[in-house]
């Protein structure tokens, strides 16, 4: 069963990640921007155990768009991440995919999850807000309660076996005396993407209008901004696209699996 994206009039930044899980686990979905600042958060792919080692091999060999953070023993729904989570049932939202097709989207994959299933947990740039926010840095998408915009590239990611793809990139504007910050904030964190890999003209990246994104939702930069892109784990999404595995189960864009792990403990500086 699949439920509307909820926007929350607020991100509930008091609440902390057991709590925001516990209510993604009754229901509750959409973006996760904002929600539990200073935990890191994780997008999510479990592929069949025969196409696990190429997963694997794939994150190792695109470490921007792919920072792993854990992966499962074949079967298992669990993360010593968040070691009270079940990973079938404690993020807002899910895709389920068949031979590269987007089958559905359901609010949680208890009866999906297979005996075989590896999954990936790969770092977020959502991380990274917080220290964005704390250094005075200007987030729109929160400004705006939307969905960060991502967008698919034309930047071919380095392909492992069966797997190959399009690097996605997720997209913040950001105003010309922020830029510094915001490019020294994220660096120190490149297990949660790091630094941007572009900053200005979005045709550099094959993208066509900023207007019209991939995955989530467009947002309205104030005069001068500049388009800030950082690497994104919604690239095995693509991946998925165009390599049309079997099976497999990820995240809805957006909507993350929440953490205990503290920010700092992925800073590098």
């Amino acid at each position: 069963m699949s439920h509307a994206p909820v926007h929350p009039t607020g991100p509930p930044a008091a609440l902390g990640p057991a709590e925001a899980r516990r209510r993604f686990r009754a229901g509750l979905g959409g973006p996760t921007a904002g929600w539990a600042p200073g935990h890191t958060q994780a997008n999510l792919i479990a592929v069949p155990a025969d196409w696990a080692y190429e997963m694997l091999l794939f994150c190792q060999r695109n470490p921007g768009p792919c920072p792993l953070l854990d992966v499962t023993d074949e079967g298992s729904w669990t993360t010593p991440l968040a070691p009270d989570a079940d990973l079938r049932t404690d993020l807002p939202g899910y895709r389920v995919w068949e031979h590269g097709e987007l089958v559905g989207e359901p609010d949680q994959v208890r009866e999906l999850w297979r005996e075989d299933l590896v999954a990936f947990l790969i770092g977020c740039s959502f991380t990274f807000e917080s220290a964005l926010t704390a250094a005075g840095v200007p987030l729109r998408h929160l400004e705006q309660g939307r969905n960060v915009p991502m967008y698919v590239t034309d930047r071919p990611c380095r392909p492992a076996g069966r797997l190959h793809g399009p690097m996605v990139v997720s997209m913040r504007p950001i105003p010309p005396r922020h830029l510094s910050a915001a490019i020294s904030e994220t660096a120190v964190m490149p297990a949660v993407h790091g630094a941007p890999v572009h900053c200005g003209d979005p045709s550099v990246l094959g993208i066509d209008d900023l207007g019209a994104p991939d995955f989530g939702e467009a947002v309205d930069p104030h005069p001068g901004d500049i388009p800030v892109f950082w690497a994104c784990g919604v690239t095995p999404q693509a991946v998925l696209t165009a390599s049309r595995p079997p099976f497999a189960l990820t995240h809805a864009p957006g909507q993350m699996f929440l953490t205990d792990v503290r920010d700092e403990q992925y800073r590098v500086a």
